[in-house]
């Protein structure tokens, strides 16, 4: 059985509506949603497919490290 691995994913809400999502430790996998819910769920969509195509292919999985920066903002 394939080992569970958690994903940070941004959700981007767009003027037109609607939410664009990315994954920052998975810079290739981009997707939408028209809801919270169905952006997430794209998202996992994405994530699986991308993961799967990577195995299949024989590439490595990138893991990257986590961390937080914190900026002046004003």
């Amino acid at each position: 059985m394939a080992e569970e691995r958690d994903y940070e994913v941004v959700l981007v809400p767009q003027p037109e509506g609607g939410f664009t999502v990315s994954v920052p430790e998975l810079p290739d996998v981009v997707t939408e949603g028209e809801t919270r819910d169905e952006a997430l769920a794209m998202a996992k969509d994405a994530i699986e497919g991308y993961l799967a195509t990577m195995r299949h292919r024989g590439w490595d999985v990138p893991i990257g490290e986590r961390d937080h920066v914190v900026v002046r903002a004003s």
